[in-house]
């Protein structure tokens, strides 16, 4: 291994592994996806620096490109939050999945204590005999390929199955424009529909509140995304602006 390896190695490594103590621990299930797209990007880069540019290029497109972005795209069709009950719907199930999980563990013990590491001869001997994309292509369509369509599949069935979890049939009809005033109108809620966003003279894009009788901001003006990312516009900059403007008119008067 070379000077470049180490410092590329003891760079991505604990990267790699915090990230992935990040896909574990992590409340959402958003950044627990984000923190696997780093760890494939960490191993793409590994393998980049071990003279397998194909398979790296491969490991960083393809995984973190694509089979992210399903489980992103699963995500997004279930709808998972940080709002989701915690409450065990059926019953035995988180004792299940602690003697699963130590039954697991307990193999990966037993295989990996009995592994045998011989001399390793890295990339080079393949990128010599045969080439780095034939090889590959010879492990995944040759030795892996029942583990490689198995995969796919599971991949595929995760997608429809998110769709199926998704999907949800309306019992009546969708309410009206119609149906949503008389509603208002009946609750006294927002008759008048909900305050706009801008209403700043020199701003008006949909980050800014709206403003109260009382000058306050009206915090149903403002998207409830852009709330959670804290990303509103603070109306004081405004304020301050426009009293800088006065105040520059109130010289320009005394002159």
């Amino acid at each position: 291994m070379g000077g470049g390896e180490q410092i590329l190695f003891w760079v991505m490594g604990p990267l790699a592994v915090l990230s992935a103590l990040g896909l574990l621990f992590a409340k959402k299930a958003v950044h627990a996806a984000l923190g696997m797209a780093v760890v494939m990007i960490a191993l793409g880069m590994f393998y980049l620096g071990e003279g397998a540019p194909f398979l790296g290029v491969i490991q960083i497109f393809v995984y973190t490109g694509a089979v992210m972005m399903l489980f992103l795209f699963v995500l997004m069709l279930v709808g998972v939050d940080s709002s989701d009950s915690l409450v065990e719907t059926i019953k035995g199930q988180k004792w299940a999945a602690v003697v699963l999980t130590l039954g697991l563990l307990a193999l990966l013990i037993g295989v990996v204590g009995k592994v045998h590491f011989g001399t390793s001869d890295g990339v080079v001997s393949t990128n010599d005999s045969v080439g780095n994309v034939n090889g590959l292509a010879n492990l995944i369509f040759g030795r892996y390929v029942w583990a490689f369509e198995v995969t796919s599949a599971l991949l595929i069935t995760a997608a429809l199955g998110a769709m199926v979890l998704a999907h949800r049939e309306r019992l009546g009809a969708a309410p009206s424009q119609r149906d949503w005033s008389v509603r208002r109108i009946r609750d006294n809620v927002n008759v008048a529909g909900l305050p706009a966003p801008g209403v700043y003279a020199r701003h008006n894009a949909v980050d800014t509140p709206a403003l109260l009788p009382d000058g306050t901001p009206a915090e149903l003006s403002t998207s409830r995304v852009l709330a959670s990312r804290d990303q509103v516009a603070v109306p004081t900059r405004f304020v301050d602006a426009e009293h800088t403007v006065e105040s520059e008119i109130e010289e320009g008067r005394d002159r």
